[in-house]
């Protein structure tokens, strides 16, 4: 056993190794805030999610030259599995230790042989750690002035950066949950009122976030206030977020991940949890960087819900991609998403061109308008409940994905995302008031794109998606490009009659020619919802607009991108500050 064990302990050093630097870039978040650097913030958060696979990369070598001619022998990671979790056994992080050596194994096998005898398909320590909550918060209780609590709270979580106002704040704050305490009538006879948050901020973008909930004696409510920096000197609070709907928001599945200091995540996963009971522990552990062991969790929870429910898989609603084909199980709200092998024209593209897209959204900053998604390889599924209809679809658009064993289907790579209802969908039911608000989501979600750098391509509404909060998402990727590649132009007028009326272009169109004019288009067959967004985003028809979002872009402008309405935001004086992309 003396190689197993040593095979053992070299993956367990990598997985040390790993979450040690990971830590060290989590940690340098709060400098990077206090000294506004915005293209550093940019940089850590795509550094941090290159690190997993760099250093397991450097694992695979050094367990290659343990395990020599036995690196394939099933028995013998049988063996090394059974080291492995006596190692693990007690492990404040076990379940992330078990997601690393997971990887391991399936980069050894090429994501074939999966079995829970080899690999961790499911912990034999449970699915979490058994964490104390408590000794990650801290307690505020509320014995007689909602201001004196608010006044300790921010002074406890000042960072490196002095208030603006402090005052303003606390009024702002205190006035914010005394209209919702009316309104909703939470902690109304209650006496004793106690706030429960997070030790340490949760950083993103241009903000940091203090997450915590008040709690009474019957009742408990999850709050955010986010914090920003004032573009000088300062920091100020812009708003507090509460209830379990709106804090969802701030953890969607369309944002970058949280940098947050956490040396037991599991801690922070429960504490979250109970603050959003309908958002999936998967999603959770995500969105503060441990989107491997996301994986790892959603790949459980799926396969519990596929084997205690007996509907079938079906085509997605929603009009067919032309490099795409998407299929889902009614009972479960998540999509599964294949590439074609062929695409159909005017598509012009590979499979993997389509996958390095998919790869640059991950990297990216998804800025609220862009799903989060999980790739899988040679993804296993019980043939009997695939629909005769997707199965006609599969052989179809992808027979080089599909393999038939037994009782078993493989597919050999898909995506799988939260479930949305296509924005074409959603408009054919819409009402006047649901028009409007979700067309202004839709120019907002191109604007927030191209203002991240992303140019989507392909504007159709069949290709955003609408979330169950209203949110209006992108989710095609195979045209994306980052916006100052693009060569915006005008159309140049006609000569003559016969340039006039030509069914082709009479001018000549580069390949990262656009031209803004033609966006119109993108609303084919819905001039209703067509007139109601040109009441409010006309400008990305102009050639003008795209140009200045490409000159921001080069002189290093970060924009501001709030994951909350602008309605919610509490009012101050610098209107620069008020605006929002």
């Amino acid at each position: 056993m003396e190689r197993q064990e040593k095979f053992a302990r070299a993956i367990l050093e990598g997985f040390e190794i790993y979450f040690a630097r990971f830590q060290k870039i989590t940690l340098e978040a709060k400098a990077r805030f206090d000294s506004a650097d915005w293209q550093a913030v940019q940089n850590a958060s795509s550094e941090r999610i290159d690190l997993y696979k760099e250093t397991s990369l450097q694992v695979q070598k050094k367990v290659e030259d343990i395990a020599g001619e036995r690196l394939r022998d099933l028995e013998f990671w049988r063996s090394v599995r059974a080291v492995y979790a006596e190692l693990i056994s007690g492990h404040t992080n076990f379940e992330i230790a078990e997601t690393f050596f997971n990887s391991i194994y399936c980069a050894t096998f090429k994501h074939r042989r999966i079995r829970d005898e080899y690999a961790f398909v499911f912990s034999p320590q449970g699915d979490l750690p058994s964490s104390d909550i408590r000794r990650v918060y801290r307690t505020y209780h509320l014995t007689e002035d909602l201001e004196d609590l608010i006044n300790s709270l921010l002074s406890d979580y000042q960072l490196g950066l002095p208030y603006e106002n402090l005052d303003k704040d606390i009024k702002n704050i205190c006035g914010a949950i005394r209209k919702f305490s009316h309104d909703s009538g939470f902690g109304s006879n209650s006496p004793d009122i106690v706030f429960q948050v997070l030790e340490h901020h949760f950083f993103r973008n241009k903000a940091a976030y203090i997450v915590g909930r008040i709690t009474s004696s019957s009742d408990s409510m999850p709050f955010v206030l986010p914090v920003l920096h004032n573009n000088s000197t300062g920091i100020f609070v812009d708003t507090i977020l509460l209830g379990s709907d709106k804090v969802s928001v701030i953890f969607s599945f369309t944002r970058a991940y949280f940098m947050v200091d956490t040396s037991i995540p599991s801690q922070y996963v429960l504490f979250l949890q109970q603050l959003m009971p309908a958002k999936p522990i998967s999603e959770i552990y995500s969105a503060i960087g441990h989107n491997k062991h996301g994986k790892t969790y959603y790949h459980r929870c799926a396969y519990r819900h596929i084997q205690s429910t007996t509907d079938k898989f079906i085509l997605a609603p929603g009009t067919k991609g032309m490099v795409m084909s998407v299929f889902t199980l009614p009972s479960y709200d998540f999509v599964f998403k294949i590439i074609k092998d062929r695409f159909t024209p005017p598509k012009d593209m590979t499979r993997a061109q389509v996958k390095e897209k998919y790869k640059l959204v991950k990297r990216w900053d998804r800025v609220g308008r862009m799903a989060d998604t999980q790739e899988f390889t040679n993804l296993a599924f019980a043939r009997n409940r695939f629909s005769d209809e997707l199965m006609e679809e599969l052989h179809s658009v992808a027979p080089s994905l599909i393999e038939e064993r037994g009782r078993a289907l493989i597919i050999g790579h898909v995506y799988v995302e939260r479930r949305m209802t296509p924005l074409n969908l959603y408009l054919r039911k819409a009402t006047d008031e649901q028009l409007f608000a979700v067309m202004d989501e839709y120019g907002n979600a191109i604007k927030q794109l191209a203002a991240a750098n992303i140019f989507p391509g392909d504007m159709l509404l069949k290709n955003f998606g609408v979330t169950r909060h209203g949110r209006v998402v992108f989710y095609d990727y195979d045209e994306i490009v980052p916006l100052e590649e693009c060569n915006f132009r005008k159309i140049p007028e006609p000569r003559n009659d016969l340039e006039e009326f030509s069914d082709t272009p009479w001018y000549s169109v580069g390949e990262n020619d656009i031209f803004p004019e033609e966006f119109p288009m993108f609303f084919s067959g819905n001039q209703r919802a067509r007139k109601v967004f040109d009441s409010m985003h006309s400008e990305i028809y102009e050639m003008q607009f795209w140009k200045g979002l490409q000159d921001q872009i080069k002189a290093g402008f970060v924009g501001d991108f709030f994951p909350y309405r602008r309605k919610y935001r509490f009012v101050r004086e610098d209107s620069l500050l008020r605006e929002s992309v």
